[in-house]
């Protein structure tokens, strides 16, 4: 016996039943030779963890374009702290943390620069649309690698396509993420926003903080609690009626004050033009796409998709020096 199947048989004996075990995968898009050494979500873990769209997520935003301090969550660091939530949730539960840590690091790969305004943007203006669960999918199915492609299993890729409201992922390893993400994001969102001095703690409803706590700290811990409580034995994650509406209601409470306030999104109408400009100009100038992007046109893809995929994968920093680089005399530079 080696050390993966080791591995897989003390999954069997400590998970439980309602876990997703290595050894009973769906598989892979393409069959590969097992490691000796990582069960099958380990080995998804660390391919996400290596490839170059994870990287990218440190100059991506996450709710606050270019933010004045050094403490504000950008996509690379909300990706870590969903994984985090998620795998505490997961250990407590006695579920496989390999495959929820594989979901939570791929779960926004796709992601766009500066945010949802730049998949508002993409969605706006592409023919064919742009959802980021959709792009993250495919950044792992097709574009990493060359476009080979990290060839994670059913379960992860289940996971990062289902991980938004609208969708339910199949185990309950892609249903703690998914709620993780929601937790991570109010969290982290409503700190960063009093850190800004758009919000005080204060001015939380009582409806609200009566349930899940006035602090950062006593709502991320309520919510953890919470889920776990309600998940305990079950085949199912989900959390308690009350911590349910509370989180309904902080969500609406989060939009109007934050999401849709105007003096945190003053910019985001020029990162939308910004990106609509990009990808008008690649449309009409497609021999300057990369050529491993190009290529994906001989097999199918539509030169909209390929405009999208190029777009989606810059950060915000390169995304402003590319339209700085096009439509910018030199001579103003800096």
């Amino acid at each position: 016996m080696n050390i993966r199947e080791r591995l897989e048989q003390e999954e069997k004996e400590l998970l439980s039943p309602y876990a997703s075990f290595s050894a009973d995968s769906k598989g892979r898009l393409k069959e590969e030779e097992q490691c000796d050494i990582r069960p099958v979500f380990q080995r998804d873990r660390d391919r996400i963890l290596h490839c170059k769209a994870f990287r990218r997520l440190k100059d991506k935003t996450q709710v606050f374009l270019t933010p004045e301090g050094d403490h504000y969550r950008t996509r690379l660091t909300h990706t870590l702290e969903v994984s985090q939530n998620a795998r505490t949730i997961a250990k407590a539960l006695r579920l496989n943390e390999d495959l929820v840590e594989a979901i939570a690091l791929g779960h926004d790969l796709g992601h766009t620069p500066f945010g949802h305004a730049g998949e508002r943007a993409l969605n706006e203006v592409c023919p064919l649309g742009f959802k980021h669960n959709v792009q993250s999918l495919r950044t792992v199915d097709v574009l990493e690698k060359d476009g080979q492609g990290l060839n994670l299993t059913i379960e992860t890729r289940d996971g990062i396509l289902n991980h938004q409201t609208a969708s339910m992922p199949f185990t309950l390893e892609g249903q703690i993420v998914r709620l993780s993400d929601k937790i991570a994001y109010f969290h982290h969102d409503m700190d960063d926003a009093v850190r800004g001095g758009i919000l005080k703690e204060s001015d939380l409803p009582k409806s609200i903080g009566e349930v899940i706590g006035y602090t950062a700290a006593q709502r991320l811990d309520h919510f953890i609690h919470d889920i776990i409580t309600f998940s305990k034995d079950k085949n199912t994650i989900g959390m308690s009626e009350d911590t349910e509406k509370a989180m309904k209601e902080l969500r609406a409470f989060m939009f109007e004050h934050v999401y849709n306030n105007k003096r945190a999104k003053s910019e985001e109408g020029k990162a939308e033009n910004l990106v609509i400009t990009l990808y008008q100009y690649y449309l009409n100038h497609f021999d300057l796409i990369p050529d491993e992007l190009k290529v994906l046109c001989d097999k199918g893809d539509p030169k909209e998709q390929v405009v999208c995929d190029y777009i989606s994968a810059m950060t915000d920093r390169f995304a402003i020096a590319t339209y700085e680089e096009i439509y910018i005399p030199k001579c103003w530079h800096g």
